[in-house]
């Protein structure tokens, strides 16, 4: 049995539609940011931790992921408030940041990690946009203060990488490793 460790809507539909079968089991952990520590690490960490919080029976293999996103080196986790929103959508205005997965696959006897890292432009935003986008709701549960799928979608000009990242979970990642695992 596949257990995601995630209580995310955006995972599960992303496992559903590439055809897989899970149940939901998430788990609760401090994802504290550790001072100075780069993005591709913290997200692979705090999906380690989410893995090994998760029990499991013989024959069971847990799933979990973290997405960061990050501007240089600076970690931008879920806005605490609408001005934490804004404020994030002010640095990702007008320039290319990356978004981070972390992928950690645990069964009885293995463990193995991975970090997916896809590259999105955003068009410039006027005060206004920002506002109109904040008071929407939508910034809020999203790393980075947006979800790509949803009404962000009308400023993101290109990405470099997985669509699927972006959203919360690289599928062909969790794929590959389901197969090598």
């Amino acid at each position: 049995m596949l257990i995601l460790a995630s209580q995310s809507p955006r995972r599960s539909e992303l496992l559903r539609a590439a055809g897989l079968d899970f149940v939901v089991r998430p788990v609760d952990i401090d994802e504290s940011v550790h001072p100075g520590e780069a993005p591709d690490r913290y997200v692979v960490r705090v999906a380690q931790k989410k893995a090994l919080a998760s029990s499991l029976a013989d024959g069971d293999i847990v799933l979990a992921a973290d997405t960061t996103v990050a501007v240089g080196t600076e970690i931008l986790l879920k806005p605490r408030d609408a001005a934490d929103a804004r404020d994030m959508l002010e640095k990702l205005s007008g320039r290319c940041h990356e978004v981070y997965t972390g992928v950690c696959l645990r069964s009885s006897n293995r463990i193995a990690s991975e970090s997916a890292c896809t590259r999105v432009w955003f068009a410039p935003l006027t005060a206004a946009e920002i506002d109109e986008y904040v008071r929407s709701n939508e910034p809020m549960d999203k790393a980075g203060a947006y979800a790509i799928q949803g009404l962000a979608s009308r400023y993101i000009q290109r990405i470099d990488g997985s669509y699927s990242n972006v959203v919360g979970l690289p599928v062909e990642l969790v794929y590959r490793m389901l197969k090598q695992l």
